[in-house]
């Protein structure tokens, strides 16, 4: 049965969803929009992550132990990060990654959760066997199961156009110089936690490098990548929090 805890977990998901749609549908629209809405959402997700990360690690520790073990949940990654979004002037698309995780978050708890309280189950499959899902929460499970990789390569693609915004942004003065220092240390974190960004960033390596390399650009350009290209593999090799196992709650 779901705790009080359970429900205010998938509440902080749901939050996020609906303020997001509602911000996400006016910036599709390009029309104006309260930063509340970017706020809420960003709450939504402190809600849930905090919930997450406590049940996890327990009563936070003045230790060293305590705190290694922290930085290296990706729960406590994101939590952080939602932190420095929820207090910075507003980035529309770094939404969005937190939207795709409570979109699946919230699914299964409907299924889990909410749809026994109104559907009745499915008959058993055998005689005197348990009975089964209701067909629809039957459905719901097999596309989460079945779109769930292909999202989280997308959310893997769609941090690292984060990162090319918060740069840009940084060099035109949008936004603070400090946002894509912090940021892309926590993207040398999920490079090292994720299977998902190192395809994303193999496959950003290899397209940038191939443009670089086209014979109608200046043979300096194709330097120049490579040049950053070590430096950006140096300073991602340096010391990095070991990962703990993998999970996005």
């Amino acid at each position: 049965m779901a705790t009080t805890q359970h429900y205010l977990w998938a509440g902080g998901h749901f939050l996020l969803l609906l303020s997001g749609f509602r911000y996400f549908l006016a910036w599709i629209m390009f029309k104006s929009v309260s930063s509340w809405w970017y706020k809420a959402s960003f709450f939504g997700a402190l809600m849930s992550y905090f919930i997450v990360c406590q049940k996890a690690l327990g009563t936070p520790q003045p230790t060293m132990t305590y705190v290694k073990r922290a930085l290296a949940d990706e729960n406590v990654q994101y939590f952080l990060l939602a932190i420095f979004w929820w207090t910075s002037r507003p980035v529309t698309i770094a939404l969005m990654p937190y939207f795709v995780f409570s979109l699946f978050h919230a699914l299964t708890f409907t299924r889990t959760t909410l749809m026994p309280q109104f559907l009745p189950p499915g008959p058993p499959l055998t005689a005197g066997g348990p009975p089964q899902p209701h067909p629809l929460a039957k459905k719901l499970h097999a596309w989460v199961k079945a779109n769930y990789d292909p999202a989280m390569r997308l959310v893997a693609i769609v941090e690292l156009v984060i990162f090319a915004r918060v740069l840009f942004g940084a060099i035109l003065l949008r936004n603070s110089l400090m946002m894509p220092i912090i940021y892309g240390n926590f993207l040398r974190q999920r490079y090292f936690h994720s299977a998902f960004t190192r395809d994303a960033i193999a496959l950003a390596d290899k397209r940038i490098t191939d443009l670089s390399g086209h014979p109608s650009l200046p043979p300096a350009v194709g330097q120049v990548w490579l040049r950053v290209r070590e430096l950006v593999a140096r300073w991602g090799g340096s010391a990095v929090v070991e990962p703990a196992a993998a999970r996005r709650d």
